[in-house]
């Protein structure tokens, strides 16, 4: 049986390497067919991991239908704010048991569902056939092997171990819980906090900056997961603080890279213009998560000034005042 990744950005691509380097038939699905055709005659997507070659049981598709034939895992990684509509579109092709694999991190605006509710609403599935891959995969460093570990969750424990089993390689340790709800919310709220630490190093600010906000994501981050029923103790590992600190630090990180523009000056289509079609998460989902946030009464203030910063012409600058100056009060 083979597994299905749907989407050949830099993560889909990269996890569709780590599947196959794994031992696992890949037939990885293209939207464009000049992709997909250079993926499977050349070994490589040089659009998103150039240099990187591709393992021998890695072909590519752009026909979904393909790709979907006689799925044991289909892995979905196309942005957060696309999923509905694109698997929608897929909804009829999806093989029966199939365990349904999240790579997206956000929260989906207007609805304000995590990614694997989207999933089960729109294919029509149990919560319990839904799992999600989130850590600290940072996709360039991955497709270089270089070593990482992550978390894989799911509701059916034997799904996640299956998957596990199924993605383990040299460079590549996955670790499996069954709390579904703090993986999406580290994920989803790590690029926010990202963002502002793009705009606090475009904007000059040092190490102790960048620690605070961190930190502190960290703990708005937690205050919106325990809202949600999540474990607190998933917030403490390797898709809570270790994606976070990956995402906030690293020149890789769309969002940080989009928030240091932002910090030096540039106005939002200067960014996205800049980032040539790569989706900087963060810059969607801080109004989704700063709604969720609210809907549940969780403050979240840096996420707040994010989305105020990206949406409301709130100018970065601005940025450290409004934080710093917040009413004093006890760490916890």
């Amino acid at each position: 049986m083979s597994i299905a990744v749907l989407g050949a950005g830099s993560w889909g691509t990269t996890y569709a390497k780590v599947l196959a380097d794994a031992g696992q038939d890949v037939v990885l699905w293209a939207r464009r067919r000049d992709v997909a055709e250079a993926i499977t005659a050349r070994r490589q997507n040089a659009e998103y991991l150039p240099g990187v070659v591709l393992p021998e049981l890695l072909r590519s598709t752009s026909d979904p239908r393909e790709a979907l034939a006689g799925a044991a895992t289909v892995v979905l990684a196309v942005p957060s704010q696309s999923l509905r509509h694109n698997l929608t579109a897929w909804r009829g092709l999806l093989p029966a048991d199939a365990t349904l694999v999240s790579l997206a991190k956000g929260v989906e605006l207007g609805t304000l569902s995590r990614m694997s509710e989207v999933i089960a609403e729109v294919a029509g599935v149990g919560a319990d056939r839904v799992a999600v891959v989130s850590g600290p995969n940072l996709a360039k460093e991955i497709a270089q092997e270089q070593p990482t570990a992550t978390v894989i969750a799911c509701q059916d424990h034997d799904r996640a171990v299956d998957l596990q089993r199924r993605s383990t390689t040299g460079y590549f340790r996955p670790y499996t819980i069954t709390d579904v709800v703090g993986c999406e919310i580290g994920g989803a709220c790590k690029n926010v906090i990202a963002l502002s630490c793009g705009m606090a190093a475009g904007l000059g600010f040092g190490a102790n900056t960048l620690a605070t906000l961190i930190t502190r994501g960290l703990a708005e981050t937690a205050r919106l997961g325990a809202a949600l029923g999540a474990d607190p103790m998933t917030l403490a590992g390797l898709a809570g603080l270790g994606d976070l600190v990956a995402t906030c630090s690293s020149p890789l990180s769309r969002n940080r890279t989009f928030g240091e523009r932002l910090g030096r000056g540039e106005s939002l289509a200067q960014a996205q213009a800049a980032a040539h079609g790569q989706v900087a998460e963060g810059v969607k989902s801080c109004s989704s998560i700063r709604d969720l946030a609210a809907r549940h009464g969780v403050e979240m203030p840096i996420t707040e000034v994010v989305h105020r910063v990206c949406h409301d012409g709130f100018h970065p600058g601005e940025m450290a005042g409004e934080l710093i100056g917040r009413k004093t009060r006890p760490e916890r």
